[in-house]
């Protein structure tokens, strides 16, 4: 019950609760209503006035449609129509107007030749040129439409190149007449032919050429106006080049005459006996400014019109124009046969060339004012200047060719160096004064190039001098040109001096490679002449040590505190002379050895067959040394000589020894006739050491031959083997400290123990001592 009460009273309060929320709810409904009413009022004004737009808007519509429905149907066909009528109309213009403008250039043209065949008669050049150039023009224009070709353009063209030929023959005859040469029938540009070639200019005319022909200007100008002038003054340039200007500058006995007659320029040349063999730049400057002053006042000068050409007004004088065309080949003419001859071969003249600078700029000012040549500075000009840099080209290209000459001259001819003699040489200069000569005292320069070393305790003269010996008298002249050079550097410019400097260098490298080839099959072949490369080669080899130590004070700073020194050369110097020296020598010991290789090894001399033919190699070995020694006598110095000559008899020794100790059995014939042949060696060897050609003076070296050949000892034992008895071997090796044990092994001495005597107990007690 309690439970159902408090249900009630709960339900109760809801509906209160309830109804005072819908009572809240309707009185802003009203409120809201009233504000729609309000905002209904003012807009139903303005949809009426939308409904009124979209009703026009609908009207519009369906108009435009009506109008785009008649557009379509009438006035788009229309329309086409008229576009299609301008199309053809504004076509039928373009044709009309290009007919008309062909029509016009075909006038014009028709008129320019008209005009032109009426002034060449009249001999109005100029103008008649001009009226052939307007219908060129227009003949060009009428080629250029593209799409418009006219048959008759071809007559148009045949016809505008008749008349410009028969212009241009009209021009060529006038021309010649202007201008006439007079060579002679050979085309060869000699001397005689020269001297027989005129130049006649007629081109001042006489008072009746003044009324009736025209004057040479308005030939000129007729020639510029159809383009042909440069070709006919290009041919006039190179016959000046070739008749006139190049045989003055080649021929010192031309000189210009020139004669004036009333009508005619005369130009011709008289010879005369040259002074000289070459003419000066001077005297050849000035015989062709006479040429150009002549020119230019008679032809030269006339102005002629070049329009296109890159000058003001389009104005140039005939001067300019042949400038253009000959200058450059004759300033090389100019350089090459005149400039080049005058550069100084001495320094000393060097100072003298500033004369031939100045005339060469008077020269250019000359043909500048003739205008001639352009403002600029030329070649011509800018060579002269360059003096010192052609002397010093121009001095080592002489002093190389000299070198090479002497090179290739023959090398036989000789001269004798003496510890004594005084080479020919230049005075060198003193080193001058300073600190360095104050503390030490310069060295006293001696011959050959060597120097005497001042002090307290002095050497002997020769301590630094080259033994006696024979050179070539070429290398003498060529160690002259080395210090003349050297010497012509000293007082150079430092770029002459540098250039002067390597020149040298540059000789002993050519002697170095030119020499040995060069005479290749002679230093192979004689050995005189292998002899005397090799004493050259020293020679040279002595003087480059102190070749540059001579000249250091004197040298430039490029080249001083011992840069300019020559001591690199030295060792393939004396390599190049001992490697010569040395293949002369493997030749003859391979002739020695194969003489000696027909004596059947020294082998049973009891046969005479056999005997005489190793008889006959050792006289053929002896022979081949004294046909040495001949040869060699007085060449090489003595110590050299010898050496070789040792070297040489050495070899037939060894090999004599050599082939005897392999023998297995030497009877006592056999013995006494090897002892007979060695004895021949002995006695006739040393004979073949004549260093000197004073006979007398030879027995000092002959005395000597235990020095110079090794083996003479060792021969000189084996000679005594040959003749002893058992006793006298073993005495002679007494232990092995005997002269035969020096000279022999103990293997050698048994074998020819075993070779000489028969086996017996005496033959195996000395066997036995031999150890």
């Amino acid at each position: 019950g309690s439970l159902v009460a408090a249900v009630l009273a709960h339900s109760g309060r809801l509906d209160k609760e309830h109804l005072g929320t819908r009572v809240g709810r309707l009185s802003r409904r009203g409120e809201v209503c009233n504000m729609i009413n309000k905002k209904y009022n003012e807009f139903l004004p303005s949809m009426q006035s939308a409904e009124e737009l979209v009703a026009q808007v609908d009207g519009l519509s369906s108009n435009i449609d009506l109008l785009r429905a008649s557009i379509e149907n009438e006035v788009q066909q229309d329309l086409n129509v008229a576009v299609a009528e301008f199309t053809e109309l504004k076509q039928q213009l373009e044709r009309d107007t290009l007919v008309l403008s062909v029509l016009k250039k075909l006038q014009e043209f028709d008129r320019a030749i008209k005009e032109h065949k009426t002034a060449l008669l009249e001999k109005k050049y100029v103008a008649a040129a001009q009226q052939l150039e307007k219908a060129r023009s227009s003949l060009r224009n009428l080629e250029s439409r593209k799409g418009f070709e006219l048959k008759i353009l071809r007559a148009l063209g045949m016809e505008l190149t008749v008349q410009t030929q028969n212009m241009l023959c009209h021009l060529g005859e006038e021309w010649q007449k202007l201008i006439v040469w007079q060579l002679p029938p050979s085309k060869e540009s000699s001397l005689e032919a020269v001297v027989h070639s005129e130049l006649h200019l007629h081109t001042m005319p006489s008072k009746e050429e003044e009324v009736a022909g025209p004057p040479v200007a308005s030939v000129l100008q007729a020639l510029a106006v159809l383009g042909e002038l440069h070709t006919r003054l290009k041919a006039f340039g190179q016959l000046l080049l070739r008749y006139i200007l190049k045989p003055v500058i080649s021929y010192p006995s031309l000189q210009p005459l020139t004669e004036e007659r009333p009508d005619v320029l005369i130009l011709r040349f008289k010879s005369e006996e040259p002074v000289f063999d070459q003419s000066s730049p001077m005297e050849v400057f000035d015989k062709i400014k006479l040429i150009f002053e002549v020119l230019h006042k008679y032809l030269l000068n006339v102005p002629v019109e070049q329009p296109g050409e890159d000058r003001k007004d389009g104005r140039v004088t005939l001067a300019e124009l042949l400038g253009e065309l000959i200058w450059e080949e004759l300033s090389n003419c100019l350089v090459q046969n005149c400039l080049v001859n005058s550069i100084p071969t001495n320094s000393s003249k060097l100072e003298q060339y500033t004369e031939v600078i100045k005339s060469t700029e008077e020269f250019e000012k000359a043909l500048k004012n003739m205008q001639f040549l352009k403002g600029d500075t030329t070649d011509l000009l800018k060579y002269a200047r360059n003096v010192n840099s052609h002397f010093a080209s121009k001095k080592c290209q002489d002093v190389i060719a000299a070198a090479r000459n002497l090179m290739t001259s023959e090398i036989h001819n000789t001269v004798k160096i003496t510890p004594d003699s005084c080479v020919t040489l230049p005075q060198l200069p003193d080193p001058g004064s300073g600190d360095h000569s104050k503390l030490q005292k310069s060295p006293t320069l001696l011959h050959n190039g060597t120097v005497n070393l001042e002090g307290e305790t002095r050497l002997s003269q020769y301590t630094f001098a080259l033994p006696t010996c024979r050179i070539s008298s070429s290398v003498e002249q060529l160690m002259e040109l080395v210090y003349q050079t050297l010497l012509e550097a000293t007082v150079s410019t430092d770029q002459c001096c540098v250039q002067l400097f390597y020149s040298v260098r540059r000789i002993f490298q050519l002697f170095y490679e030119v020499v040995p080839t060069y005479h290749k099959e002679s230093l192979q072949k004689f050995p005189q002449l292998a002899a005397i490369h090799h004493n050259n080669c020293m020679y040279l080899a002595h003087h480059l040590l102190t070749l540059g130590h001579q000249f250091r004070y004197r040298t430039t700073n490029i080249l001083s505190n011992g840069a300019a020194s020559f001591v690199d050369l030295v060792p393939a110097f004396r390599r190049l002379g001992m490697e010569c020296f040395k293949a002369q020598m493997r030749v003859q010991k391979g002739e020695i050895l194969e003489r000696l290789s027909s004596a059947r090894n020294f082998s049973n001399m009891d046969d005479e067959e056999n005997f005489r033919a190793a008889n006959k190699a050792i006289r053929q070995v002896l022979h081949q040394l004294k046909r040495l020694g001949q040869v060699w006598q007085d060449v090489f110095p003595v110590n050299v000589y010898c050496k070789a000559m040792g070297t040489l008899l050495n070899t037939a020794l060894a090999e004599i020894v050599t082939r005897i100790v392999a023998l297995e059995d030497i009877s006592a014939e056999d013995a006494d006739r090897l002892y007979s042949l060695c004895r021949i060696m002995v006695e006739e060897g040393p004979q073949v050491f004549t260093p000197l050609p004073e006979e007398e003076k030879n027995k000092k070296y002959q005395e000597e031959v235990p020095v110079y050949v090794e083996k003479w000892m060792t021969f000189k034992e084996l000679m005594i083997i040959l003749q002893a008895n058992l006793q006298e071997i073993v005495d002679q090796w007494a232990d092995g400290k005997g002269p035969l044990a020096a000279e022999f092994s103990a293997a050698e001495v048994k074998s020819l123990i075993r070779a000489l005597f028969q086996n017996t107990e005496r033959r195996a007690a000395a066997l036995a001592k031999i150890k």
